[in-house]
């Protein structure tokens, strides 16, 4: 039986704590948007509006990766301490909420 014992901070840099998480989101954001401005956008004028749709889209994940956390997970918690709602750096994104962002944007 596999048994996940391993530490989900990446690095710590003085006090800051990279997760294994938000490194998921960083590369996964930088090879998408690096693969479709060499590959699929030839024309300069696109590729313009593509980094401005960039944008969009990650203020989407972060947002909506939030809210689908405090929505789906800890609803009741989050409604009594509204003020931890934008406290992503105490962990709590989803997956799910983080593409109904991006539909969204």
């Amino acid at each position: 039986m596999f048994i996940n014992n391993f530490d989900p901070v990446a690095l710590e840099i003085f006090s800051l704590e990279i997760r294994w998480y938000s490194l998921a989101y960083i590369f996964g954001i930088l090879i998408g948007w690096l693969y479709c401005k060499k590959v699929l956008i030839k024309d300069h004028n696109i590729s313009k509006l593509f980094d401005d749709l960039i944008s969009y889209l990650i203020i989407g994940i972060m947002l909506g990766g939030r809210l689908g956390y405090v929505i789906f997970y800890n609803p009741e918690y989050y409604l009594n301490n509204l003020i931890e709602i934008p406290m992503i750096w105490q962990g709590g994104m989803s997956f799910h909420g983080g593409l109904l962002g991006v539909i969204a944007s």
